[in-house]
């Protein structure tokens, strides 16, 4: 960092020059207050500044007048100013839009079009908005938004979603910061902003709910986030932001947590800048301590403060306790069969296996708690070099971002992500009319490890020991005049009041066995998470409408993307070496207006091609019209496609996750190694049972129950959806109406099955496995044969309240169909609420410079199917609070708030943390 400063300073002092200089002072023309984050630029030439907190700015540039400059921020009409001397100082009025139909997006179509143009569904927040958040974090902050789902998986990591389907590794939603692709390569879906973007650069976020394959390919399938950051041709100078506060829960009690950042940016002239910004937050993770078992998907989760394992049974096995995992049944016996086995050995009394039930033992296990410190940190960094040949629109950029930091994901398993080191490198060379862009993304897991086979392992020290020490007990308490229950109780007590058996945590046993563990990537012994793969990418996009004198906006573009997996045999059948593969698209768009640009037709399509599947094609046709006067009444209406090509994981994991051994299904992986298990994904795939048929076997011990199953390799997924909305101005109000209706075809899931080790589910040798207990579970990856949809609305109202309150009310529908009964081992995984109702209440200057926001958010129950669990989240209502204050000679703003003021705790998915409340202070500073 301080190299860089130097080089910074060096050029700075090398190359700064000036012929002419603008000063002046930016206001709203209705209120007279002043407005900062305005961007003031050369037109033509991209060169320019943003006003400080006080509204002003000043500006050098080597133009000779005459020039013009352009004024311009989101929700306000952009002004034209011819500059004809040197020196000026201006007094610039900026007239308020009444709505944001004129606000300008670029994702929609790949281009610069107003938001009443745009062919689809969308949200812009812009700086102003960020400024403005009542979250902790501009990240969290979107939960506010209609149609967007933000479900909370630690205080670093969130995961984002739109239209249903969602998980924490939301492998359906696609992140963009500056074009590139912000997924963890391996594990296919983004990290929330642990490793993204410096609030302080943030220049503007755009979110497309639904599919988009048409312009941006696989994957984009529930919707895209576009981040854009700051130029340092038109924001320089120095930024700086400071956080802290303290988050409350239950279950971890009062911590502090403290986030700091800064951004230095410089023109140095017409043809060259550059940019360095750095952040760092520092906290105590929300902990998860649900211990519930979730035995069936109607089970509602547990309370927050409910921190101790409820031993329903001997053989419990809570979510957020692991090593509670091994038990007897493991070893294929029961505990009247232990008794049995004492007998026969002499350990126990002649006729004591009488007055032992047969039911299955399990061992205590540890909590979460004790197998991480919840440290939550995150440390992102991003570096930009801009360098302009003709000081025009043509544009080179080289920049190098990434993020390292500890959080907790939860998939699978839960997993301590310590350490994650995530990079990406891009150069780009772009103008008005192109852009060409290649970057890598790498990674690195860092000391990431399991914490559910930290247990198991950890649970596997001297476990027969144990199971003999409980078997003593329980005989001590009986002999005692015990009953069962009370017998059981005595047993695990004696059976973990051994230290030589059950190390206590924080003991140097402990820490020793822990150590060991979670440094060994063989799941059969330890628990580390290994992973150092890398991608690919180079796109570009050339639009003729200038060739053309704008009469059509017509665009041509392609990618090429690939893989290189490298987890050393710990995730994937990578044992032998990285896994190398690639795709590759291209698509042409049209665009034309008609009726005096009233009426704008589009269509598109796009056609893309994994190596090992056939092609697809991805067709897009819009149709909007602006109605009115004064164009205020806007209709839209699309039909759209998309498709998903299976993960890395989908088509090469290998992976032992405890409940089952995940198996992906790309023909390259059928005869690879898997681990722990003698077999292979080809006859896992060929030559299984059903794990609904053997959960019948098992409670009828009738053979007939048993059915055989030939799973499918796993195919690309796709999605027809068809889009209307509106937006319009009805008096001070604005409109913002939107519903969807989409069909998905080989829809990608996970389907358990059994495999006979030694026969063969197709004769009586598969049987007599099964009852043998000589088979093994896997998870499988395929496609559903059965009809599937999902359709929604969401109608957003924006208003002013007395000239000075910002009044906004959204409300969502969401909801999907699929007949269980066609597949009973399938879970569609909606995990969306039905209903979710959205108030936000706020003013920039309520009185002087003083201004607050205030957001209440409520969504009803809905079912959360995971691998992890399934179970019923409870409904609940959230509410955030900020009051800020400016303070312009200081060229600074101040802000205290609480995200959940409430303080009542909840779950976005069982196994997850119970989020608390979360007060902050924060100072920005902005020269």
């Amino acid at each position: 960092m301080k190299k860089i400063l130097a080089v910074l300073a060096l050029l700075c002092g090398s190359f700064m020059f000036g012929q002419t200089s603008i000063t002046g002072t930016v206001t709203d023309s209705s209120t007279e207050e002043t407005l900062p984050g305005v961007n003031i630029k050369v037109a033509g030439k991209s060169v320019g500044v943003s006003t400080d907190f006080d509204g002003k700015f000043s500006l050098t540039v080597s133009e000779d007048v005459p020039f013009n400059i352009e004024i311009s921020i989101i929700g306000y009409q952009s002004q034209t100013i011819e500059i004809t001397s040197d020196h000026e100082d201006l007094q610039i009025a900026l007239v308020e839009n009444e709505t944001a139909l004129d606000e300008v997006v670029v994702s929609a179509s790949r281009t610069p079009e107003s938001i009443r143009e745009s062919p689809v569904t969308i949200e812009k927040v812009g700086i102003r908005d960020l400024k403005n958040t009542t979250s902790p974090s501009f990240y969290e902050g979107l939960a506010n938004l209609k149609g967007i789902d933000i479900n909370r998986g630690s205080l670093t990591f969130n995961s984002v979603n739109t239209r249903g389907f969602a998980t924490f590794a939301n492998e359906r939603f696609v992140q963009l910061i500056d074009g590139m692709d912000n997924a963890s390569p391996a594990l296919n879906f983004v990290m929330g902003n642990l490793v993204g973007v410096n609030e302080l650069d943030l220049r503007s976020i755009e979110i497309i709910p639904g599919a988009a394959s048409a312009l941006y390919g696989a994957n984009a399938f529930n919707g895209i986030l576009f981040m854009t950051t700051r130029s340092p041709f038109e924001d320089h100078g120095v930024s700086a932001y400071g956080k802290t506060g303290l988050t409350m829960q239950k279950a971890a009690g009062d911590n502090v947590f403290y986030d700091v950042g800064v951004r230095l940016a410089h023109a140095f002239s017409e043809k060259f800048a550059a940019k360095v910004s750095f952040s760092y937050l520092k906290g105590t993770d929300w902990y998860a301590n649900d211990t519930d078992m979730y035995s069936n998907a109607n089970t509602s989760v547990g309370e927050p403060d409910q921190i101790l394992p409820l031993r329903s049974s001997p053989s419990h096995d809570g979510i957020n306790i692991y090593g509670d995992e091994v038990s007897l049944s493991a070893l294929g016996l029961n505990f009247k069969q232990l008794a049995q086995l004492g007998e026969a050995s002499g350990a126990v009394p002649a006729g004591f296996s009488n007055l032992v039930p047969a039911v299955n033992v399990a061992r205590t296990g540890y909590l979460e708690q004790e197998f991480t410190d919840y440290n939550a940190e995150s440390l992102k960094y991003d570096v930009a070099f801009h360098y302009r040949p003709t000081g025009g629109e043509l544009e080179l950029i080289f920049n190098t971002r990434g993020g390292y930091g500890s959080t907790i994901y939860q998939g699978t398993n839960r997993y301590q992500i310590k350490n994650f080191l995530l990079q990406q490198h891009k150069l780009e060379i772009r103008n008005k009319d192109f852009f060409v862009r290649g970057y890598m993304t790498t990674e690195d897991a860092g000391d990431s490890y399991d914490m559910r086979f930290t247990g198991i392992n950890m649970a596997k020290y001297k476990a027969e020991e144990w199971f003999g020490d409980y078997l003593g007990g329980y005989l001590e308490a009986t002999l005692g005049g015990a009953n069962n229950d009370q017998a059981h109780s005595a047993a695990r007590l004696a059976a973990d009041s051994n230290e030589e058996t059950t190390p206590v945590p924080g003991s140097p046993l402990f820490n020793e066995l822990f150590d060991k563990i979670t440094s060994d990537g063989d799941l059969t012994q330890g628990s580390k998470f290994i992973d150092q793969t890398k991608m690919f990418v180079g796109e570009g996009n050339y639009n003729f409408a200038r060739l053309l004198d704008d009469k059509w906006d017509l665009q041509v573009g392609g990618s090429y993307r690939r893989y290189s997996l490298n987890s050393q045999g710990t995730i994937f059948t990578d044992y032998d070496g990285a896994i190398n593969y690639g795709e590759y698209g291209a698509y042409v768009q049209a665009i034309k207006k008609l009726m005096n640009d009233r009426l704008k037709l589009q269509g598109s399509i796009r056609y893309d091609k994994n190596e090992f599947y056939d092609g697809n094609f991805s067709p897009r046709a819009s149709i909007t019209y602006a109605a009115g006067e004064a164009r205020d009444h806007n209709f839209r209406a699309s039909y759209q496609t998309g498709f998903r090509n299976p993960t890395t994981q989908d088509l090469f994991i290998g992976l032992d996750g405890g409940r089952a051994i995940l198996v992906g299904s790309s023909p390259d992986n059928l005869d690879r190694n898997l681990p722990n298990t003698p077999l292979t994904g080809r006859k896992v795939y060929s030559d299984s049972y059903t794990l609904s048929s053997l959960n019948a076997f098992a409670s009828t011990g009738n053979p007939a129950a048993l059915e055989a199953i030939e799973t499918g390799l796993v195919q690309p997924e796709n999605i027809t959806s068809f889009d209307l909305g509106y937006r319009g101005i009805f008096g001070k109000f604005y409109v913002d109406v939107s519903g969807y209706y989409s069909i998905y075809k080989n829809f990608i899931s996970n389907t358990f099955v059994v495999t006979p080790i030694t026969g063969s589910a197709g004769d009586l040798s598969g049987i007599a496995d099964i009852i043998a207990g000589n088979y093994d579970v896997f998870q499988t990856y395929t496609n559903s044969t059965a009809d599937i949809s999902s359709y929604g609305a969401s109608i957003g109202v924006t208003t002013k309240l007395f000239n000075k309150l910002d009044l906004n009310v959204n409300y969502t529908f969401s909801q999907f169909d699929f007949d269980q009964e066609s597949e009973p081992d399938f879970a569609a995984g909606f995990n969306t609420p039905e209903n979710k109702l959205s108030v936000s209440l706020g003013s920039q200057n309520i009185i002087g410079n003083l201004g607050f926001n205030v957001n209440v958010r409520y969504s009803d129950e809905y079912l959360w199917q995971a691998t992890i669990a399934n179970a019923v989240i409870p409904e609940r209502t959230v509410g955030d609070v900020q009051i800020n204050y400016v303070f312009p000679k200081i060229k600074s703003m101040f802000k205290m708030g609480a995200a959940n003021v409430g303080g009542d705790e909840y779950q976005s998915a069982p196994g997850a943390p119970f989020i608390g409340t979360q007060f902050f202070v924060s100072w920005v500073f902005n020269q």
